[in-house]
């Protein structure tokens, strides 16, 4: 069974891109996936910026990255890229910290002008860290997502797309190939 790491890069709580995060990690465990969720924020602030990977929960968690099939990247976009708390926990990583696995980058945000924060600012450093597969992207708005309670709402036309993204996560973490709703012609 392999096993997926779910990394929520928002330093808000409660977050919607957290909760988004834990809507995919249902939904890849449903898949009889072994899935973990780190939460960036809940590490220890000053170990984290101090770049201090002897502290013993920096440690886990760079651990946990490096024991996972897959990772799921969850932010929000700030200025126009991922967060810099997400940033802060890639640049712990060492240089190939992703070499071997299946990575998914999913973003929230409030305009339709911050789309592209994945592409051109997320999925490079990805890249650098030495992904073997990073699967489609995908960006939710704000606006599409409501938490009610502990229960997140996706916008119906959010839904689909972003069960096709999370199939391609799945199928990626087997190396099967993929045909998606996202890729068909009518």
């Amino acid at each position: 069974m392999s096993s997926v790491l779910v990394i929520s890069g928002s330093p808000s709580n409660p977050s919607r891109t957290e909760r988004l995060g834990e809507h995919v990690a249902g939904r890849l465990a449903a898949a009889g996936r072994d899935v973990d969720h780190l939460a960036v924020r809940a590490l220890p602030a000053d170990s984290l910026l101090g770049a201090d990977l002897d502290d013993p929960a920096i440690a886990d968690a760079v651990a946990e990255v490096a024991a996972a099939d897959g990772v799921v990247l969850a932010t929000p976009t700030y200025k126009a890229a991922y967060s810099g708390l997400l940033k802060a926990f890639l640049d712990l990583l060492p240089q190939f910290g992703f070499a071997g696995k299946a990575v998914l980058p999913l973003a929230t945000g409030g305009s339709v002008a911050h789309v592209l924060a994945i592409d051109y600012a997320l999925r490079p450093v990805v890249h650098s860290l030495g992904a073997r597969h990073v699967v489609q992207s995908f960006f939710l708005l704000d606006k599409r997502l409501a938490v009610a309670g502990e229960q997140l709402e996706i916008h119906p036309d959010s839904t689909r797309p972003l069960a096709d993204v999370i199939q391609q996560f799945d199928k990626a973490l087997d190396g099967i190939p993929h045909d998606t709703a996202l890729g068909r012609t009518a």
